[in-house]
């Protein structure tokens, strides 16, 4: 199938970022079509055939190399047609009741706000949809001659400027995030490398006690005020998967600390801690130290 033109949905592009993302991205497409009249997909080099099955759901594929987060999103942004987008990612699908409620925004003209916040739902591996608990609210629909995308290479997030009306959908988006346990656990590591280079302001006090004392809080405010103890048992697994995430990029940001810290000598260090490490185990394994090690 070539890409498909919906001239009778509202005047919405819909872009989506892909690598490797044929696990879901035929069904992202179709359901953006619901209500876009384009939807343009922006790969960085998939492998696994992302790019084939999103020509064959109908959307126009533009091939581009990733260029940071919020680069790679003002790029799509620039290759759409028109000026209300739909920012969706590969593992994220359009329910019916969405698309209608956005189509209600457009039913009389231009709608109201020139941004709208959408809650997003998660799509556990095992179980139904979590739709009435563990909701994010996210950006995703906006009108790109008031507000752009950050040209940023970690923060995909714009800051909405200051007295902008921003509207809220009610219609949850799917965030079919998680393939298993194995797959959450590596976009977990590489979101929270991401993020620790954002994050890169705070004192290292506030770091270090984070590091001591956060997880914990981190699990219980998912697990019990965002309400995922209702998710039973993968429920529980997700929010300290989550948390552990959040408590990854405290570490990480510790570790970018100090590497830059001009008072420590780190190849030194280095070679100290691995000497050490590397006696005990002998020592404690009753075996010769290795000089290669």
């Amino acid at each position: 199938m070539s890409e498909t033109v919906r001239s009778d949905n509202p005047p919405i592009s819909v872009y989506i970022r892909t690598k490797n993302e044929a696990r879901l991205i035929a069904k992202v497409v179709s359901s953006a079509l619901q209500i876009g009249r384009e939807v343009v997909v922006v790969d960085s080099g998939s492998t696994d055939g992302t790019i084939d099955l999103a020509k064959a759901a109908g959307a126009r594929v533009i091939e581009h190399s990733w260029s940071g987060n919020g680069h790679q999103k003002r790029f799509a942004e620039e290759q759409c047609q028109f000026d209300w987008l739909l920012d969706l990612d590969g593992d994220e699908i359009m329910p019916q009741k969405l698309a209608d409620e956005i189509r209600g925004l457009f039913a009389h003209g231009e709608p109201s706000c020139s941004v709208y916040k959408t809650p997003m739902a998660i799509v556990p591996p095992v179980g139904s949809p979590w739709l009435s608990f563990g909701l994010q609210r996210r950006t995703k629909l906006y009108d790109r001659r008031k507000i752009r995308m950050p040209e940023h290479m970690y923060w995909d997030q714009f800051e909405i400027p200051p007295g902008t009306p921003v509207g809220k959908l009610t219609e949850p988006l799917l965030h079919s995030a998680v393939g298993d346990a194995h797959h959450l656990m590596n976009k977990l590591n590489q979101h929270s490398t991401q993020r620790a280079n954002i994050e890169s302001t705070r004192s290292t006090f506030v770091i270090i006690i984070r590091i001591i004392l956060g997880l914990p809080v981190y699990f219980l405010k998912r697990y019990l005020f965002e309400g995922l103890f209702r998710g039973g048992v993968y429920g529980f697994a997700y929010a300290l998967m989550t948390a552990f995430r959040r408590w990854l990029v405290d570490v990480k940001m510790y570790e970018k600390r100090k590497s830059h810290d001009p008072s420590i000598n780190h190849d030194q260090a280095i070679d100290e801690d691995e000497t050490t490490l590397t006696k005990s185990a002998d020592v404690s394994a009753g075996l010769p130290r290795d000089p290669k090690v």
